[in-house]
């Protein structure tokens, strides 16, 4: 692999929708390279990248794979990635070891739903893309399209493409997905693009014909061609220069046959009927070569003229096929080859790793701030110099090794090459660490960014979280390892080979012990650790599973160790009843899961419990005046009281509802919160990243989670105060202000929605002392000071000093209650949501006790623990607060986006109907049967959706899902009729309609085991038989 110098390498990977034509794509790409490794006449039917027999059977790209193309003197590492929403995590491991990306869209379907996620992720990685417009042909054969139409329509999806990519540039997309996502889909405005007038050099678009960087293709005939190519062509016969047509080929440029020369839409004469040129010059010779060939009374001559103008070497037997699509398809698939208009674009207009790892390390490996007084600057200065040498490719011996594994992937160990490259015989069954038995091996799928990597190399292994200048501190995050061996990837196939440069992408055995999802490697200590992937979804199907023998239980968690290890994106933990959880993307891909266990890793058999969703449990509030959320926390007689058992104590809770997008920002950040906190683990590195990969890497996290805090209140109040006095407004915001200042606590898990607030009542109980806690979450997050109030300096008396001191160390029993409560709701244990409590504790002295003893130290407690009693008084006034405040269940949703024919309409609507689906909007694609609909669908509805939806409309309709956001269920779970108007319409209950969310909460407290409120005998009065007797 130290053939090829850095300049002549290129990494690209494949994106698109699912089905656009990805693999079919490669297919042609590896069959047009020479390798060797597939026929031209099989490239489009063999799918050589989806080799896993899952993938065959679905139809579908389930993992990313690479392999190694040769193109005239270029290498070039070619990854296919997955389109369908359950694999998005292998997009984000394809793109990062990538330098550009290949941007596929179809042409009849238009932009769609992860069209939109892949352009994002290409834009976070900082991958140059090029515009790769599929199934051309379709707009031929299916739509009937004359070539203006077509033109009008290919103009359109690249004017979408380049609005999506010039909103990320300036920085002001949505990150909310359903702002994103359930925008019109297709709809770029009314305005007519035959009058926009061309601009030269617009560097405003990404995706340029004229640029070289877009290609119009038909993947599956094997041709397609770029501006260009046409440009060559046309070059002489017009006698104008290449250059000069490759810019006038695109956009509203005219070829006046009498002058010769080409002119703008202003230069055109009144009533001309003059076509852009790339109508006349481009798809109207491709549309007679269509007609000709396809239609009947067609002209077979049109095929002869251009074998003959191209000197094409079309064998007779071909052009005398009677597969008239087979012959159009060898006569087109020499004339425009699609492997060398697409590798020619790479090779053009993708820069080589030199060039690109200068523009991509800002993203790769952001500068870092260190702070303190004990940091070894010559650890500092060698980790600079690593950068620079990553930064410039540098692919000398001297240069420090560093590469970025993206992912393990598992390869069967009867699949690894039998022979090395001097033909010795391989010993593949050597020892990796303990794992003899195990038939899979562990290979990771890495890219080197700097240096040359051997066989039989130590280099360390950095997890994300290390930090070279803490020194033995975070040994825990540093390994080292020997590289085994090291792979060139051909899709399934490996070939290797002894050393590898800078630039390319290998795969690499040894390290299968090492490194869990991702890690660096590093032949330094003194190297930061690459920045975390950014996946777009987040692992939401959860099944609990166990082996149907409890003897496998030991195989089963190997299994599941092996499982964890070989997908990027699955979640394998232990729940609080001891469950084996395994948490997967979505139906697809926990269906693979499931398969991978049965007969790779675990093999054994398995019980799969039903999928278990998780809810959210909040209030109902003041929907018509919100208002009178706010004044609940600030006093008034609404509120619950619970007393502890020895009496002592007094416990008094209000709760209110939170907006609903500062809970969701609350909900968001909860990684940012940890670090800021310091609830959780540290990951101040990664979590702004993960969280926003547009906000500027130098900005403080702080201040950017206390602005998105403010602008959610701000918008809420603005939303508020439409039609109302100005005062209200101004009041409600210094409310806010107020109440910002007395953050305690956040929960559950101290980085949760929910927000505990510090009392601020002004009198006290006689004789008793008020917890007053301290707003030092406020403090942490820039609102205000710390405010102690629980403590007194000067007490009047010894006792009550000892009150004062008893209040202060009840604090965290306070916290502790909250965050229990927070954790587990009333209705059915599930974690609350956008709620905010103020407990007010009043604790009373010992009554007489001290006296009589004569010590100042407490009796033994009769009841219990005082700090116990103390932690479950709290918990059950938060609990009982909200049961007394109309409480509602939250439910998870997808966006869902459907496309049907017209004809099935009817049955889509009634499986959605049955589904509790909310409909967004509807509209038809232009130029095209299909029909699109947008919808939220509750995640808890959705297992099984696609199936019934394939069912209901014969297999037409097709549906992707993405998680979206939570929505509380507005129905009362306790429901019952009590006023006329609903006893007038229910009578007794009787004729009540089944409540939905009490169906919800009873199924999640069955599944708990906790106990259920139902009648075990329905309508005992009433005899019912099942016989029916003649």
């Amino acid at each position: 692999m130290g053939d090829f110098d850095c300049s002549k390498i290129r990494n690209i990977c494949i994106l698109a929708h699912v089905d656009h034509g990805k693999t079919t794509l490669a297919d042609h790409l590896i069959a047009g390279s020479g390798s060797g490794l597939l026929h031209p006449k099989q490239a489009g039917k063999l799918r050589f990248m989806d080799y896993l027999d899952e993938e065959q059977r679905r139809a579908i790209t389930m993992k990313s794979s690479s392999i190694a193309l040769h193109y005239k003197d270029y290498s070039i590492n070619l990854i296919d990635s997955p389109g369908h929403m359950d694999f998005c995590s292998e997009v984000s491991t394809a793109a990062r070891l990538s330098d550009g990306a290949l941007i596929l869209v179809d042409a009849v379907e238009g932009v769609h739903i992860q069209t939109h996620a892949v352009l994002r992720q290409a834009w976070i990685e900082k991958l140059t893309p090029c515009l790769v417009l599929n199934k051309i042909d379709r707009l031929i054969s299916e739509l009937k399209l004359s070539p203006t139409e077509a033109y009008t329509r290919l103009l359109r999806i690249v004017h979408e493409v380049n609005g999506i990519m010039s909103a990320y540039k300036s920085e002001k997309y949505l990150s909310d997905v359903d702002s994103l996502l359930a925008g019109p889909v297709g709809e770029v405005g009314d305005e007519n693009y035959e009058n926009q007038e061309f601009v030269e050099d617009d560097e405003e678009d990404t995706f340029q014909p004229q640029k070289g960087n877009v290609a119009f293709v038909c993947a599956l005939d094997g041709w397609g061609f770029g501006v260009g190519e046409f440009a060559e062509f046309y070059a002489s016969k017009l006698g104008a220069s290449t250059a000069a047509l490759r810019k006038a080929l695109w956009g509203p440029r005219y070829f006046n046959p009498k002058t010769k020369m080409i002119v703008g839409k202003k230069g055109l004469s009144a009533g001309s009927k003059a076509r852009p040129m790339f109508v006349q010059f481009v798809l109207e010779p491709l549309w007679q070569v269509y007609q000709a060939a396809l239609e009947p009374d067609g002209d077979k001559g049109v095929l002869e003229k251009v074998v003959k103008s191209f000197n094409l070497s079309v064998p007779a037997r071909e052009l005398q096929n009677k597969d008239l699509k087979s012959m159009l398809q060898s006569v087109l698939s020499r004339w425009l080859p699609l492997s060398d208009a697409i590798l020619s674009m790479v090779v053009k207009s993708v820069p080589d790793p030199v060039a690109a790892q200068s523009f991509r390390i800002s993203r790769l490996l952001p500068k870092r701030e260190v702070l303190g007084d004990g940091v070894n600057f010559d650890i500092l200065a060698e980790a600079e110099r690593v950068r620079k040498s990553i930064e410039s490719c540098d692919s000398s011996p001297e240069a420090p090794c560093v590469a970025f594994v993206s992912k393990m992937f598992a390869v069967p160990i009867k699949m690894l090459p039998q022979r090395g490259l001097h033909g010795e015989v391989l010993n593949n069954y050597a020892d990796e660490g303990g794992s003899d038995d195990s038939d899979e091996c562990f290979l990771a799928f890495a890219r080197i960014f700097s240096g040359i990597l051997c066989v039989g190399q130590r280099v360390f292994v950095l997890s994300s979280l290390y930090d070279p200048t803490k020194g033995e501190s975070l040994q825990k995050h540093m390994q080292e390892a020997e590289l085994q061996s090291l792979f060139l990837m051909m899709g399934q196939g490996l070939k290797p080979v002894v050393s590898a440069k800078a630039g390319n992408v290998v795969a690499i055995r040894g390290l299968g012990q090492h490194i869990l999802k991702s890690a660096t490697l590093s032949s330094t200590k003194n190297c930061w650790p690459f920045s975390s992937m950014v996946f777009q979804v987040s692992p939401t199907l959860r099944v609990a599973i166990e082996p149907r023998d409890p003897a496998d239980m030991g195989a089963l968690m190997k299994g599941l160790k092996l499982l964890n290890r070989a997908d990027p994106f699955v979640e394998v933990t232990v729940s609080s009843r001891g469950e084996h959880v395994l948490a997967a993307a979505g139906e697809v891909h926990l269906e693979r899961c499931i398969k991978d266990l049965r007969e790779r890793f675990a093999k054994v058999n398995l019980s799969v419990s039903p999928p278990l969703v998780s809810y959210r449990e909040t209030i109902e509030g003041e929907v018509s005046n919100p208002f009178e959320n706010l004044k609940a926390l600030f006093g008034g007689s609404d509120y619950i009281e619970k007393i502890t058992p020895n009496g002592r104590c007094t416990v008094r809770v209000r709760v209110s509802k939170l907006p609903h997008a500062l809970t969701k920002v609350l909900d968001e950040s909860s990684d940012i919160l940890g670090d800021i906190i310091g609830g959780k683990s540290g990951q101040a590195n990664k979590s702004m990243e993960i969280l926003n990969a547009k906000v500027v890497k130098d900005e403080n996290p702080t201040e950017t989670l206390k602005k998105r805090m403010m602008d959610a209140i701000e918008g809420e109040i603005l939303h508020q105060s439409e039609g109302v006095e100005k005062d209200r407004a101004e009041k409600c915001r210094s409310m806010w202000q107020q109440l910002l200042k007395r953050i305690w606590s956040l929960g559950p898990k101290q980085v949760g929605p929910n927000i505990l607030l510090t009392p601020d009542a002004k009198e006290n109980f006689s004789g008793s002392v008020l917890i007053q806690g301290s707003s030092h979450v406020s403090e942490r997050l820039g609102f205000g000071e710390v405010c102690n109030g629980g403590t007194a300096n000067e007490g009047p008396s010894l006792e009550t000093q000892a009150l004062y001191r008893e209040a202060e160390s009840l604090e965290s029993s306070i916290l502790s209650g909250f965050q229990l409560a927070t954790a587990a709701g009333p209705l059915c244990d599930e974690p609350m949501w956008g709620l905010a409590f103020v407990v007010e504790t009043y604790i009373s002295p010992l009554t007489g006790q001290l006296e009589e003893s004569g010590t100042s130290s407490p009796p033994p407690e009769q009841y219990a623990i005082f700090t116990g009693q103390v932690i479950t008084a709290v918990k059950d006034a938060c609990r009982a607060a909200v049961l007394q405040k109309k409480p509602r269940i939250v439910e998870a949703m997808y966006f869902c986006e459907l496309n049907t024919p017209t004809e099935y309409l009817g049955s889509m609507y009634a499986v959605l109907s049955r589904k509790r689906a909310r409909i967004l909007k509807e509209e038809m694609q232009e130029g095209s049967p299909l029909f699109t609909v947008h919808a939220y669908l509750p995640v808890a509805e959705s297992f099984g959706f696609a199936e019934e939806l394939r069912k209901g409309t014969s297999g037409a309709a097709s549906v992707l899902l993405v998680l979206s956001h939570w929505e509380a269920l507005d129905e009362d779970p306790f429901f019952v009729p009590k006023t006329e108007e609903e006893i007038e319409e229910f009578g007794d209950g009787s004729s009540v309609l089944p409540n939905t969310a009490r169906k919800l909460i009873n199924d999640v407290r069955r599944r708990k085991g906790l106990p259920v409120e139902e009648k075990v005998v329905q309508h005992a009065t009433k005899q019912r038989t099942l016989a029916r007797k003649v």
